[in-house]
């Protein structure tokens, strides 16, 4: 079950929001649980079990470790924490993976039955590390409440698509939230769940049909402006599709009383790759320099070790997000962007210029995505070198209406905050304080968005969720 989808939408949600708020606030997160598990376990029967038994160990893992009388104690608790979350991740993740390169490379014949990935492992084992690590750092105490620990976990909003949580940001609010139950803060929650839910149905699924449509074509069809429209396509689909996602779990935590953090800052704004990084997937950048880029040292070493941690975290970052070649070299490719910012490019993006500099930062990325978008490194490196060889096939590549809709809704969107302005503006849709008129009128915006997506979503056959294999 997706956001996305007619089940969740006109079925789940509505018993969902009644079931909560009729709920004495006591019960509330009880609520949450039970609903959070169903949620869990329409689309991955089999794997509930798995992510309560790892949430069971790791509660009294944790608890144990925070008791323990000795460094030698805390560490070795620690160690088994990670061992065990790392170890799920890798199985179901990555054990295909590694065992395919090793037939191919030592010509061995090693079988292994295709294991399948559960929906979200990458989300709730990275948040699962940061409460065991956030509690031998001391930064905060363990939760007393094993049912809480679960909540924190299984909170469906974030549970298969993020944002990923830090377990220090949101112990509080699990214990008490009746500050952030308002009104308004309900009404602002409701916007964004469904301008979160335009932004996935009426501009990615659009986009996505044309990208597909790109990249199912043979390689010999494929010529500059086949690649660029299949490139576009892709960056925006995949924008779209994943903030909208996380704006849907940010808005129904607003709902329930919680504070998720931001997950996108209008990246497609940015002026080099390493603020693209700062703008795009915020939580898992901040994971990644939390838990993996200042353990390895940081900005506290020697020049060369600082790339050498920048290539080491984005390569893993690659991996992380598809056990594939192709998101390894993605990886690969955005850190050596931001070697060489800081090496001498950063220099020659403060003397060209914001505008111009925005523009070269935005076709690097959509170079990115084209690696990241095909598994198939050989066909992906065409269609690269089609973007850039001026080659262009007898006969208009063709586009739909739909299509240049979509993709004139994407650039609006996507670089509608360019300047200070503009940004005001995009704050106040995203505040919190309204007036009569202004809370009318955002009531009346989102429930034409949700009605008109609802169309979409009938209308159309097609509502992929790309964040389903991470």
């Amino acid at each position: 079950m997706v956001f996305s989808s007619i089940t969740f939408l006109i079925y789940f949600l509505p018993v969902f929001l009644l079931a909560y708020h009729l709920t004495p606030n006591k019960f509330k997160n009880a609520c949450i649980l039970v609903f959070s598990i169903i949620f869990y376990a329409w689309g991955g029967p089999k794997f509930i079990f798995v992510i309560l038994g790892t949430t069971f160990l790791d509660f009294f893992l944790v608890d144990a470790m925070s008791k323990a009388k000795t460094k030698n104690g805390k560490n070795q608790l620690l160690v088994l924490s990670l061992l065990m979350n790392l170890g799920l991740l890798f199985y179901f993740k990555y054990c295909n993976f590694f065992i395919d390169n090793i037939n191919a490379l030592a010509g061995t014949e090693i079988h292994w039955a295709k294991v399948i990935l559960p929906i979200g492992i990458s989300f709730y084992t990275f948040e699962s590390i940061t409460y065991v690590v956030d509690v031998y750092r001391g930064i905060h105490k363990p939760l007393k409440n094993f049912w809480h620990y679960q909540t924190y976990i299984i909170f469906f909003p974030k549970l298969i698509a993020g944002p990923i949580v830090r377990y220090n940001d949101i112990a509080d609010q699990i214990t008490n939230r009746e500050k952030n139950y308002t009104t308004d803060t309900k009404l602002s929650g409701f916007f964004i769940f469904c301008f979160g839910l335009a932004k996935k149905v009426i501009i990615a699924n659009t986009l996505g049909m044309q990208a597909d449509a790109v990249f199912k074509l043979d390689a010999s069809q494929i010529d500059t402006a086949a690649a660029w429209v299949g490139a576009l396509a892709y960056t925006f689909q995949i924008y779209f599709d994943f903030s909208g996602y996380s704006d849907m779990a940010i808005g129904l935590g607003k709902i329930c009383g919680f504070r998720l953090p931001e997950n996108f800052k209008n990246p497609y704004l940015s002026f080099s790759i390493t603020e693209f990084w700062r703008r795009w997937h915020i939580t898992l950048g901040a994971w990644m320099k939390n838990y993996l880029y200042i353990p390895l040292g940081g900005n506290k070493v020697s020049g060369a070790k600082i790339y050498r941690n920048l290539v080491i975290v984005f390569l893993l970052s690659g991996l992380w997000h598809g056990a594939a070649w192709n998101f390894v070299l993605w990886g690969a490719f955005h850190g050596l962007f931001l070697v060489l910012e800081r090496l001498f490019l950063s220099n020659v993006y403060q003397k060209i210029g914001k505008f111009v500099s925005t523009i070269i930062t935005f076709i690097i990325v959509v170079t990115g995505w084209v690696l990241f978008r095909n598994e198939n490194l050989e066909y992906a490196l065409h269609v690269i070198k089609k973007m850039y060889a001026f080659d262009f096939l007898d006969g208009k590549f063709a586009l739909n209406n739909d299509f240049i809709f979509s993709c004139t809704l994407a650039l609006v969107f996507s670089f509608f905050a360019f300047n200070t302005k503009m940004q005001t503006i995009q704050d106040k849709v995203y505040g919190e304080k309204f007036t009569s008129q202004s809370r009318n009128m955002l009531l009346f915006v989102s429930i034409c968005l949700f009605y008109i997506s609802l169309s979409y979503i009938s209308a159309l056959d097609f509502n992929p969720f790309i964040y389903f294999r991470f």
